[in-house]
């Protein structure tokens, strides 16, 4: 019993740490996001284009995130961490001393700062296993609001380059990456007693597959984590198209939309360790569904349209944390960077869809209603996923946990 004090300051510490180096890798993988503008002024660039360099680093870390959690089922964060921030240096500096003098420079850069997106899935297993079940859905909600790193981005980056030159940002970010990965190197370590991987790696990934929380939570949260991300990249424009803000207001309100989702995962987590994740998911998707619904109206933004989407942004960052509270429950120990990989790429690429479809939608109709009542009618839906297969499953492993005990 004298141990359990410092276990537990053991546990606050990785918790603190991961969540440090999940920011940090984050922030350099939003790095060229808020100089698109700048980059299509210089390069010559179309929409198109500027939106496929944005999109690169999103795409390959979101899919990388699948066989970057498989290799930390194996080798833990004490490996991983510090591998994917050192990583991550190499196209930071390449972009920022090296890489932005055309296109298809600026493109191979961003493919390899994808790395950087990758964290999320080293972090999740790591904290995972430094936490009992009843603790893990508040620990892994706190990993998960790291995702503000972006917002460190989104802040300064621009006003970096025009106070200190095009490679400020880059050469702080790589400074930032490496002062992490040597304190991580020197300071993280695995859970003790945790469950490692044996399998082959492709093994591994054939088995996770075959597991249906996979695919349920890959569902649910390319629907919460997407449904941020997708309002995080298109609510200025949408704000400035449909409500004619200026773009410095635009932004601000964007911002405070990002700060709440970030703020309530984490409760979302807690929530989740004190009634269960599907109480809190069905709640999720109801919220959704209905404030969706209203905005499909286009009400006025003061207050209702506001109202509404402060609403969404709280929902969804509580849905994002609740999701992988599920994961952390359910999942078995030695597969849960696996599901967390395929999850955690669900959910980033599950951001890309929304805005394309509200772009066409506005081209073709003139208005964002349509692409918003979707949205009311996807949250339906998974809501329906939630209260019948979800909530089986979950009962199945509850009974099957009492029974062993």
């Amino acid at each position: 019993m004298t141990n359990a004090p410092a276990s537990g300051r053991m546990a606050a510490l990785m918790l603190g740490l991961a969540t440090l180096g999940f920011a940090v890798n984050f922030w350099a993988w939003a790095l060229l996001s808020p100089l698109g503008p700048r980059f299509k002024e210089l390069l010559g660039l179309s929409a198109a284009q500027q939106a496929l360099l944005v999109a690169v680093p999103v795409i390959v870390g979101s899919l990388g995130r699948i066989p970057i959690g498989a290799l930390t089922d194996r080798f833990g964060g004490r490996v991983m961490f510090p591998l994917i921030s050192a990583a991550t240096i190499v196209p930071v500096l390449f972009i920022g001393v090296a890489g932005q003098t055309s296109l298809s420079v600026l493109l191979a850069g961003g493919f390899f700062l994808g790395i950087g997106g990758t964290a999320f899935a080293v972090g999740v297993p790591f904290v995972n296993a430094w936490f009992p079940p009843h603790r893990r859905g508040l620990a892994v909600g706190i990993f998960g609001a790291g995702m503000g790193g972006t917002a460190i981005s989104a802040l300064t980056t621009v006003n970096l380059v025009r106070t200190g030159g095009a490679a400020t940002p880059f050469l702080i970010t790589a400074v930032a990456l490496a002062a992490y990965a040597v304190v991580a190197w020197l300071v993280l370590r695995d859970a003790p007693g945790r469950t490692v991987a044996t399998q082959p790696l492709m093994a591994r990934m054939a088995a996770t597959l075959k597991l249906s929380i996979t695919w349920q939570a890959c569902v649910l949260y390319a629907v919460a984590f997407g449904g941020y991300v997708a309002f995080s990249v298109y609510l200025p424009a949408y704000l400035q198209t449909g409500y004619g803000l200026e773009q410095a207001d635009a932004a601000n309100r964007m911002a405070g939309f990002v700060i709440l989702a970030v703020v309530m995962r984490p409760v979302g987590g807690w929530l989740s360790d004190r009634i269960g994740p599907v109480p809190v998911l069905t709640a999720v998707f109801v919220v959704i569904a209905v404030m969706a619904g209203l905005q499909a109206l286009t009400p006025g933004l003061m207050p209702v349209g506001t109202i509404a989407f402060l609403t969404m942004a709280g929902a969804l960052g509580a849905g994002s944390g609740a999701t992988f509270a599920l994961v952390a429950q359910v999942a078995p120990p030695d597969k849960v960077g696996s599901v967390t990989g395929l999850v955690g790429a669900a959910g980033g690429l599950g951001g890309f869809v929304p805005p394309l479809v509200m772009g066409f939608i506005y081209g073709q109709f003139g208005s964002y209603g349509l692409g918003l009542a979707l949205l009311a009618v996807t949250a339906a839906l998974t809501l329906a996923l939630t209260v019948t297969v979800v909530r089986s499953v979950m009962t199945c492993h509850t009974a099957e946990h009492s029974s062993a005990r």
